[in-house]
């Protein structure tokens, strides 16, 4: 458990942007486990290697999925340095982090008539201000950054989102026993959209990740979740009143790979249960996620 303490990935270092949606730049279900604790001072590097697939649309401002063929894939490498610092803030430690991600899209989406794929640079998230707190059975976290609208978004499968987005960042993980191998955790992170150069400006929106988890030896396994809501109206011509939402289960296993060297793996794999769309159509489908942590 000691290791998966010093590794356990902070709620408030976010993920990439892997693919063009409603509400905002984060996609939901890179963090799980304990997703809600800071690690210790020192640098961090997180790769998360991620495939969503998209097995259906679901239409505008409704639960009923859209006739016909409307699939497509979106594979990323989000390239994540954290570094958490001695310095303490309202008893918290300080860090900060940077997210570069790589990405491709392949969308095949019959009823909109698109049929196209590309790769390439995704927006960059800047996060300069990160607070993990550690409690005897808990730790907590704060965070702010800045998604970046760096990245080509002139056609769906390009890698940007075409605005800039402001996120906020808070969570708690609790310890169930003295020898800490029970573990619950939720965080909350809250988008505040840019408008776009053109189009529609997506609304706000708030998602909740969360996940219990079990220690069994150096293994740690369990069940992982994620919900996401739309929390305020699209803006522009053609925008409705109507607000998007996903919601998705599944597990993770968590494995140090080199305890000595502080290197550890994450898998884990999501089903979204339930999707609806807003203004424009929400994709349903599922991912799978690895993730890789070297700690130096």
């Amino acid at each position: 458990m000691k290791i998966l303490s010093k590794c356990a990935l902070a709620a408030s270092l976010t993920a990439a942007s892997f693919f063009a949606q409603a509400g905002g730049h984060y996609v939901p279900g890179v963090e799980g486990i304990q997703a809600a604790s800071v690690p210790p001072p020192g640098m961090y590097y997180l790769g998360y290697l991620v495939n969503y697939s998209i097995d259906e649309l679901r239409a505008p401002g409704s639960s009923n999925t859209i006739p016909g063929s409307n699939t497509g894939t979106v594979s990323a490498l989000a390239n994540r340095l954290v570094y958490i610092t001695n310095t303490e803030f309202l008893g918290a430690n300080y860090g900060m982090e940077t997210i570069v991600p790589v990405l491709r899209k392949s969308l095949n989406f019959n009823a909109a008539g698109i049929s196209e794929s590309s790769s390439g640079v995704g927006d960059i998230y800047v996060g300069p201000l990160v607070l993990g707190w550690h409690g005897g059975n808990w730790d907590a976290v704060a965070a702010a950054g800045l998604w970046f609208d760096n990245a080509s978004s002139d056609t769906p499968s390009k890698p940007g989102n075409g605005y800039k987005s402001t996120m906020l960042t808070g969570g708690a993980t609790y310890y169930f026993d003295a020898a800490k191998t029970w573990t619950g955790s939720a965080l909350v992170r809250y988008e505040m959209n840019s408008t776009p150069n053109s189009g529609i400006k997506p609304g706000n929106q708030v998602s909740m990740e969360w996940g219990f988890g079990k220690s069994l030896g150096a293994v740690q396994i369990g069940l992982v979740g994620y919900d996401q809501w739309q929390t305020s109206n699209d803006s522009g011509a053609g925008a409705s009143t109507d607000h998007s939402e996903r919601h998705a289960i599944g597990a993770e296993v968590v494995y140090p790979l080199m305890k000595e060297a502080g290197v550890m793996l994450k898998a884990a794999y999501y089903d979204e249960y339930s999707a609806k769309g807003g203004t424009n159509p929400q994709p349903k489908g599922s991912t799978l996620r690895f993730t890789f942590v070297k700690a130096f």
